[in-house]
């Protein structure tokens, strides 16, 4: 499996944010989880002037989704494409050799984890993606902080969760 240079990684994603911070592209930083409540607006007929979540965000609107939907595709075209590695599989390798191979286990602990993550990311403010690449590209210190507990939290249930010793 060949794999693209880190440095390639790191001027795509300058590209990226310059275009989303310039009046070209989306005019305001990079995020995700923004989305989430605005797709659910959607879905359930929501009055935004009802809810103050959804008035305090800044022109929403479906860019945010065809982000999502830009990074899977280019997620997908890299795999098969560029790194010949795309694979279809519901239980990842790391996951076969730390836990289990039960299909049921790792979608229950996909949902639970995904689910802890979009509330920490409403409570943080933004999502990682707003936090490690917008704030901290602007040197914010809420994402400094955000960036700081995170990879502790990463470290700790790393740990916790793929331990290693023999039994």
């Amino acid at each position: 499996m060949s794999r693209l240079p880190w440095w390639v990684g790191g001027i795509l994603m300058a590209g990226l944010l310059l275009m989303t911070f310039s009046v070209f592209g989306a005019d305001r930083p990079l995020g995700a989880s923004t989305y989430v409540p605005y797709f659910a607006g959607i879905i359930f007929d929501l009055d935004a002037e009802k809810y103050s979540y959804l008035k305090e965000i800044k022109n929403p609107g479906a860019w945010e989704g065809v982000l999502l939907l830009g990074a899977l595709l280019g997620g997908f075209v890299t795999s098969v494409f560029l790194t010949k590695s795309f694979r279809i599989s519901l239980i990842p390798t790391g996951w076969k050799k730390y836990k289990n191979r039960s299909v049921v286990s790792r979608l229950v602990w996909s949902f639970v984890a995904g689910f802890f993550m979009i509330i920490g990311a409403r409570m943080a403010g933004g999502c990682t993606s707003g936090h490690f690449m917008s704030g901290m590209s602007q040197l914010a210190i809420s994402s400094m902080i955000f960036g700081t507990v995170v990879m502790i939290a990463l470290l700790i249930t790393g740990k916790i969760f793929y331990n290693t010793k023999e039994k």
